[in-house]
């Protein structure tokens, strides 16, 4: 089993990027690929940049990338309560191509934030919409107060309801013989 990961933030110390990292590291006995968005970047999409350009290369890889993929997870930073601009750039490009960008992919949605919030605003805009663009959700997960509950040195969920809560939605993801407890990581 394959399954793609990235944050969708372009961020080089992208909190979202570790969330998914570690989320990612849930599931056993699989291949996954965390992707970083940067590797994406293509000019600001307008029907006039289609027109000069055509459909972008970079978002043939990166459908190339989810059509690869058995599952996705994604962590949604917020900008100003929606996606950042870098996402939504790389989102366009791809819908072009192909409308149904996520290809009924079974997905994992996450987010996380300094803030008490943990950017749900856009994580709700994103389960909300995954659906029209072939987005197969299975489970979501928004993380508070990220520099609280996250400890980044030894890349685990400090609390433990929380980390439970984020193995459950790994699990709606993945077939059970594919899960990694994550109190076995917190202890190794």
């Amino acid at each position: 089993m394959k399954v793609m990961a990235f944050a969708a933030s372009s961020s080089t110390k992208s909190i979202n990027k570790k969330l998914v990292t570690y989320a990612a590291s849930l599931i056993d006995n699989c291949t996954v690929e965390i992707l970083d968005i940067n590797d994406y970047e293509m000019p600001l999409f307008s029907q006039d940049r289609e027109d000069e350009l055509g459909k972008h290369e970079l978002a043939h890889a990166f459908l190339a990338k989810i059509e690869n993929a058995d599952a996705v997870i994604i962590s949604f930073a917020e900008h100003n309560g929606s996606y950042t601009a870098a996402y939504k750039n790389l989102f366009d490009w791809c819908s072009r191509i192909n409308p149904k960008v996520y290809q009924n992919k079974p997905m994992v949605l996450l987010s996380t934030s300094p803030g008490a919030g943990g950017a749900s605003n856009v994580l709700n805009t994103a389960i909300n919409s995954m659906p029209h663009f072939n987005g197969d959700v299975k489970g979501n997960f928004s993380l508070p107060k990220f520099y609280d509950n996250y400890d980044s040195q030894n890349n685990r969920v400090l609390n433990n309801e929380l980390a439970l809560e984020l193995q459950n939605v790994i699990k709606s993801l993945i077939p059970k013989s594919r899960h990694r407890n994550a109190f076995e990581i917190a202890s190794n």
